[in-house]
């Protein structure tokens, strides 16, 4: 593949609980590009980033930013609306994919097992326990496992779960609740690529102690990544399989990221969809650029292809008129 030297703005930053692994994400995309040859305009956002890519005309937006406002559509739709080219997902599979709820209801119809559950709220939760121990608790639109626990009759949250005791409900008013699924945490990237969407591998998790949080994703030394995952075949198959159709199913553009658990007593009826990540990390302990890595895909080449798919789906909308999301899986 040889891109033309292009104009590339990297958006990064913003406001979101994920803004500084955002920043990390966009600095590394940035010099990546500029060891290309490209052009390359650093934009943090601010409240002002619509008048800031404006003065800067590129020729393609490199959208690094996680969590909301960047990962959610709100910032899709005003790229959109301004007519500029941008990586990852579009604005409908952007608002699908980072509702968990949402999730599920777009994949489950289409055979991908993910675990049971239901919204609560927090007066309901200082009621009574939504499900029995051990379950889950998790904000029902944020990333990168924030705001995420484990509700256990030993736990360190949630005994009792009160207004005064430590959990996500002191600082969501919504949560989802889903039965605990034991076994192992992994995960499978799909890269889209001129055959359509390939998955690069499946990578199991091995965290030093508690699970796949925030804080051991990205502290360095507190994760194993085992790549390729220790895994009986028909295992790593199905991982690879429902993470290409849940990337089809939402209408993923560039990458995708979907996460896994499996109790692998109970064999293939053990594996669990969790989520799928629409624009993972591109940082040095992200697992997109990792996978990619092992399939011979060097971190500035993976950038570039991102670049190259969001100029294609570009094309593709001016052509056909249409929306850059689950509507237009092209």
């Amino acid at each position: 593949m040889t891109l033309p030297k292009l104009h590339v703005a990297v958006l990064m930053g913003g406001w979101a609980n994920e803004r500084q692994v955002s920043l990390t994400s966009g600095a590394g995309v940035a010099d990546a590009l500029e060891s290309k040859g490209h052009r390359v305009t650093r934009i943090d956002m601010g409240r002002d980033v619509a008048l800031r890519l404006h003065e800067a005309r590129p020729d393609v937006v490199f959208n690094a930013l996680h969590g909301v406002p960047g990962e959610d559509g709100s910032v899709q739709g005003m790229l959109d609306l301004m007519g500029l080219a941008y990586t990852h997902s579009g604005l409908a599979t952007s608002v699908i994919a980072i509702d968990k709820q949402l999730t599920k209801q777009a994949l489950v119809p289409h055979g991908i097992p993910m675990p049971g559950g239901r919204i609560v709220t927090r007066e309901e939760l200082f009621e009574r326990d939504p499900l029995p121990r051990p379950y889950v608790l998790k904000p029902v639109n944020e990333g990168s496992s924030v705001g995420v626990a484990i509700i256990t009759d030993n736990s360190e949250v949630g005994n009792p779960v009160s207004p005064d005791a430590k959990g996500p409900w002191q600082d969501f008013a919504q949560l989802l609740a889903e039965p605990f699924i034991k076994g192992r945490e992994l995960t499978a990237a799909v890269l889209d690529g001129p055959d359509g969407p390939r998955a690069l591998g499946v990578t199991e998790l091995v965290v030093a102690s508690g699970f796949y949080d925030y804080e051991n994703k990205y502290t360095e030394g507190r994760t194993r990544h085992i790549f390729p995952a220790r895994l009986p075949p028909a295992i790593t198959a199905l991982c690879e399989a429902y993470a290409i159709k849940a990337h089809q199913v939402l209408g993923c553009h560039g990458t995708s990221r979907t996460d896994f658990r499996w109790d692998e007593e109970a064999g293939e009826e053990g594996l669990f969809v969790l989520e799928t990540n629409t624009q993972p990390g591109m940082t040095p302990l992200s697992l997109v650029p990792e996978q990619a890595a092992h399939c011979g895909i060097a971190y500035a080449d993976l950038v570039e292809l991102l670049v190259a798919e969001a100029l294609r789906i570009h094309a593709l909308k001016q052509h056909k008129g249409g929306s850059h999301g689950a509507a237009d899986q092209a």
